[in-house]
C-alpha cells in the first residue's frame, strides 16, 4: 500500500500539496511560494492514507522534513517486525535512533505479541521458565500474581489494534 503525506506550510499564506514519494516532495517543495510569490521553506508534514501500522510508524518517527526520505525507506524497507521493534523503542520508550546509521535490527527488544499479562506469565511456565512443574501442582500456580511480577519488567503497548507486551533491555 502506497503512503501519501501532506506539506503544509508555516507560512499561512502558501497552499500545501500532497505526495506519495521523497522525489515528488523535492520537486513540489522546490516549487512552493506563498502570496507574494516567496518561496516556502518549511513545513509541517502529515501523514494522510497508509495502513495503520505505518501511520503509528509516522507518529514514533516524528515525521518531519529532515527525515521524510528515511520514513519512505523504512516504509518500503522494513519488515512488520522490524517496524514495531522501532515503533516500541523509539515511540514508545523514547529511545534515540539516527536511521542514517544505526540498523532496526539492534534495538534491544524483547517482544511478545499476547493478550494480557496473564497470558505472557502462563507461556512463560509453559516454556519452562518456572523450571519442571508436576501436573498435579499445575492448578495452584497463580498466574495472575506472575503477572503482576512481569509488569514490573514488562509494558503494554497496543499497536495498530495489536497487543504487545515488551521489555527494553
Amino acid at each position: 500500500m502506497t503512503v501519501a503525506l501532506h506539506a503544509l506550510p508555516y507560512d499561512i499564506s502558501a497552499p500545501g500539496f500532497y505526495f506519495e514519494n521523497v522525489e515528488d516532495y523535492g520537486v513540489l517543495a522546490a516549487k512552493a511560494v506563498n502570496a507574494y510569490g516567496d518561496p516556502v521553506e518549511e513545513f509541517e508534514i502529515q501523514f494522510i492514507d497508509g495502513d495503520l501500522l505505518d501511520a503509528t510508524l509516522a507518529k514514533a518517527f516524528g515525521l518531519n522534513q529532515c527525515n521524510i526520505g528515511h520514513f519512505f525507506e523504512a516504509v518500503d524497507d522494513w519488515r512488520e517486525d522490524q517496524k514495531i521493534r522501532f515503533i516500541i523503542a523509539v515511540g514508545e520508550c523514547g529511545h534515540s535512533f539516527d536511521c542514517a546509521s544505526d540498523d532496526v535490527d539492534d534495538l534491544d527488544v524483547d517482544i511478545y505479541e499476547v493478550g494480557s499479562m496473564r497470558e505472557l506469565a502462563e507461556q512463560f511456565a509453559d516454556e519452562g521458565l518456572l523450571g519442571e512443574i508436576p501436573e498435579h501442582l499445575a492448578a495452584y500456580i497463580d498466574y495472575d500474581a506472575f503477572a503482576r511480577d512481569l509488569a514490573v519488567d514488562y509494558s503494554e503497548a497496543l499497536i495498530a489494534g495489536r497487543n504487545f507486551i515488551y521489555r527494553m533491555s
